[in-house]
């Protein structure tokens, strides 16, 4: 790993430093050092679980946890097996973190498109379809209707808001549907309330 190349050029370096060649030494303190030790230990580690890629054991843990609540059903009560069930059953547990697993899990929390129209005419200008998710953020980009289309089109991508990061919107980019709702022929800040 990268921890052994670190170590045969540290030996190297060690008989380059003995020779005082220019800039050696100071190569030499900074590969010894304890924080870039530590880094590519940290690096390895991680590396090593990128490449075991884990996977869910079950993709269904909403079902499997209402089967876990039968079977505690038939079981002896004891004080355990209330507290287990009572958590199973919890709407916070059963809603939030079981249903975020089984989405995660079934890596199913990607939005779907629509599909292309298939009778596109061969002369009609390259369309992009963008899909942004916001959560609780705004868009970081402003609109305004074109001065002799008509059309509402990106005025601005602001630097560093979710339009900026997602690379997908650009200035002079034409909207002709957001959220499903076409624009045409509607108002600026029409459009901005549906966005």
């Amino acid at each position: 790993g990268v921890s052994h190349v670190l170590t045969l050029a540290l030996q190297e370096l060690s008989l380059l430093c003995k020779r005082d060649v220019n800039g050696v030494g100071l190569l030499y303190d900074l590969l010894r050092s304890r924080w870039l030790q530590a880094l590519l230990k940290i690096y390895e580690c991680l590396q090593h679980y990128l490449g075991k890629r884990p996977t869910p054991v079950t993709l269904q843990a909403r079902a499997l946890s209402r089967e876990v609540v039968e079977l505690l059903r038939e079981a002896p009560q004891s004080g355990e097996i209330k507290e287990l069930r009572r958590l199973l059953r919890s709407p916070h547990f059963k809603a939030a973190l079981l249903s975020a697993h089984d989405t995660v899990a079934q890596k199913d929390f990607e939005p779907t498109l629509p599909p292309l129209p298939d009778n596109l005419p061969e002369n009609e200008e390259a369309m992009r379809i963008v899909c942004l998710v916001k959560n609780n953020q705004p868009l970081g980009a402003t609109i305004k209707r074109h001065e002799i289309t008509g059309d509402i089109t990106v005025a601005r991508v602001i630097h560093g808001g979710l339009a900026d990061r997602s690379g997908l919107l650009y200035a002079g980019d034409k909207l002709v549907e957001v959220n499903g709702v076409p624009v045409e022929g509607l108002e600026p800040e029409q459009v901005i309330n549906i966005l």
